[in-house]
């Protein structure tokens, strides 16, 4: 454009206003490299000084260096310059070219909406553009989409090539810990033996005992450290972390397979980039057995399943999972008759005993339903314990000499591993020794800071000695005379192995899965039922009672109560005690009976009393039989012992119940009652005298 023309679109009312200068590169190793392209970008700001703008009024904005043109979110500069040309600061925009400012149709388009409601003129190396001309507003909007076409064009290009070169499998990507490069760009086991023990032992503790987070506590425990390497190639030993191992055991670069294309990206409303991990079937390209692994790619597999089913036993789908705390033997594996979904354990406390129970809460937890069951776990477990026992008798002598082979073999490997530690130490020792003794002695700042690093190495060096005597010696304690004894012994019982208290739940809990795929439990009225699916494809199913509640585990005897109710019909609750011991009844917690435990069975249980007995057999309290005679209450009891009255003894405290009289006994009584009222009458002495006894 020519410089006449240009000078025409700028007005005062533009000079007045600041002039922005945008500079950007799309990376790091732009920014770093191409100095050239950055040198034209800032000298750009002559063309603002030769259309009137002085020096001072000229910004620049250059803080989104090394950021991609194709997002917004992510460049401050860009939205700054956004800001400042909204509220009217701008009189024009300049870049040496469109792609600097956006490669974003969206934001390239708005900024010019912008600009023309504010009046703001856009400049770049072409011309000088003024948005409220359609043929300039045109020829921009034509450059914003070469922009983003031309980015796309690139990166198409660029992506193509390196899926060709993929799906040869030819394409050399940065390698994880434990694998390299050879001289021939081929792809092998670290040439660091330590590191490739170091790798051995951690993808075969996994195998044995199926979680992560158990692989890296066993290693904590054991004292063992793991490789990796920084970002500059560096390799560096430290503790096993969660994150770490887990990123070990879904690549499959360790199983020898080649892989492209294992995420998904998605850019996302703001330019906000969304990963989806794929399965194995959706990566670009899988070549097996590319290259040296540790594991084989059936392991592989193995593993990553381990891993989900893990994951999912987090959760709420309570899928198989690795055996963890507690005592329940079911864990994981108990599945419900009813809706068929996995049960899940709780437990309660009874002396001082965590006893687990089995409950399906699916549909609870979903829509806020009844438990499907809630099953007493007690029982199940010792008949599923028996089971067990009676499935591996006749493997226990193979049992005791692969527990001891695989002992051995694990220590063997992590002593191996420790040794390795040593030697790295010791190595880097020797290496700080020469350095410091090439070192020119005169030369002090150099001599200190060597012999320091030299001081540190021993110290490392001592360390790691130390702890390796310290794992050996206990290596060898494990190993003793006795213990081997004690594994010999165990294993050739396995019942007492199996209810040793050093015996861990999880241990137990291993067992079972071995033999073991799921127990589906359902639960009537009387009976539990179990249908045991073990691994082989075999089924078998067992009935076990329901286990009584804590009131029915105490309740009476029926016999007892039996007993009880024949003997107050005939005897008092003292007698029915004496009478119940002596026959070996006992209560329901298991205690002798007495009279007051008698008389508190009856009015639990709802018995009649031997009061009610009496009644219903039509004697009566002592009062009525004074009332009906007409004589006192303790004239009754008189004619009782006289054996005139029938009377039966109510307790042992000498109450008695009376058989109503007859009329023959009722004249008797009341004959007898005046012949007695006519002698002392006679006997009495006369008026003012006294008898002769009373003197």
């Amino acid at each position: 454009m020519p410089h006449e023309t240009a000078h025409r679109k700028v007005m005062a009312s533009h000079l007045q206003r600041d002039a922005y200068l945008y500079i950007r590169q799309s990376s790091m190793g732009q920014v770093i490299n191409n100095r050239e392209s950055a040198i034209r970008q800032y000298d750009f700001r002559r063309q603002a000084v030769a259309l009137g703008w002085p020096q001072e009024q000229i910004r620049i904005i250059d803080c989104d260096q090394g950021e991609s043109g194709a997002v917004k979110d992510a460049r401050d500069g860009f939205d700054r310059l956004v800001t400042d040309v909204s509220m009217g600061r701008a009189g024009i925009v300049m870049a040496l070219e469109v792609s600097r400012l956006s490669r974003n149709s969206s934001d390239w388009h708005r900024l010019l909406e912008i600009c023309a409601f504010t009046d703001t003129l856009v400049m770049d190396q072409d011309g000088l553009y003024e948005l409220a001309d359609f043929n300039d507003r045109l020829l921009l909007g034509l450059k914003g989409v070469t922009s983003e076409a031309e980015l796309h064009v690139l990166k198409s290009r660029m992506q193509q090539g390196l899926r060709n070169k993929a799906r040869r499998g030819e394409l050399k990507v940065k390698l994880p810990t434990g694998l390299a490069y050879d001289p021939a760009d081929r792809v092998v086991l670290d040439p660091n033996a330590e590191v490739q023990q170091a790798f051995r032992t951690f993808f075969e503790m996994f195998s044995r005992i199926g979680s992560a987070q158990g692989t890296v506590k066993e290693f904590r425990r054991r004292e063992l450290l793991f490789p990796r390497r920084t970002n500059t190639g560096e390799l560096i030993w430290a503790k096993l972390t969660h994150s770490l191992a887990l990123g070990v055991l879904h690549n499959p670069r360790y199983a020898g397979a080649f892989c492209f294309g294992r995420h998904s990206c998605r850019t996302g409303i703001g330019g906000r980039k969304r990963y989806r991990s794929l399965s194995p079937d959706e990566w670009q390209v899988l070549i097996r057995d590319k290259h040296s692994g540790y594991i084989t790619w059936e392991q592989y597999e193995q593993n990553t399943r381990k891993l989900t089913e893990n994951a999912r036993a987090n959760g709420q789908d309570r899928r198989h999972g690795p055996p963890r705390e507690g005592t329940a033997l079911l864990q994981g594996i108990a599945i419900c008759g009813v809706c068929g979904q996995r049960m899940t354990v709780s437990y309660h406390h009874r002396n001082k005993k965590k006893i687990p129970d089995y409950s399906c809460i699916n549909d609870g937890v979903k829509t806020a339903g009844k438990r499907c069951q809630q099953i007493p776990g007690a029982t199940i477990e010792q008949r599923i314990s028996e089971l067990v026992l009676e499935m591996v008798t006749p493997l226990n002598l193979r049992l005791a000499v692969d527990v001891r082979k695989e002992i051995e073999c694990r220590l063997e490997e992590a002593d191996k591993l420790r040794h390795q530690h040593v030697e790295r130490a010791r190595y880097e020792a020797d290496l700080a020794k020469r350095r410091y003794m090439r070192a020119d002695p005169d030369n002090r700042l150099v001599a200190d800071v060597l012999e320091a690093e030299w001081n540190d190495r021993l110290r490392e060096l001592a360390d790691a000695q130390e702890t390796y005597e310290k794992e050996r010696e206990h290596d060898r304690n494990t190993l003793g005379e006795e213990e081997q004894r004690t594994i010999m012994e165990l294993a050739t019982d396995l019942p007492r192995l199996w209810n040793d208290p050093n015996t861990s739940s999880r241990d137990r809990k291993r067992i079972v899965r071995l033999l073991i795929e799921d127990v589906t439990i359902l639960r009537s009225e009387s009976t539990i039922t179990l249908q045991v699916r073990f691994k082989g494809g075999a089924a078998k199913t067992l009935q076990v009672p329901v286990p009584l509640s804590g009131i029915d585990k105490y309740r009476t005897p029926p016999e007892t109560l039996a007993r009880i109710d024949e003997l107050l019909d005939r005897h008092t609750c003292g007698q029915a005690a004496d009478i119940l011991n002596r026959e070996k009844h006992m209560t329901g917690t298991g205690r002798a009976f007495t009279t007051l435990s008698v008389r508190h069975t009856c009015r639990r249980n709802r018995l009649l009393t031997r009061r009610q007995r009496l009644l219903q057999r039509g004697l009566v309290p002592p009062g009525n039989i004074a009332r009906t005679l007409g004589i006192h209450i303790d004239a009754v009891a008189h004619w009782r012992r006289k054996g005139v009255l029938q009377a039966e003894p109510l307790d042992d405290n000498g109450h008695f119940m009376y058989c109503p009289p007859n009329t023959q006994l009722r004249h008797y009584i009341r004959d007898r009652q005046k012949y007695r009222s006519v002698t002392q009458a006679q006997r009495r002495p006369p008026n003012g005298e006294h008898h002769p006894t009373e003197q």
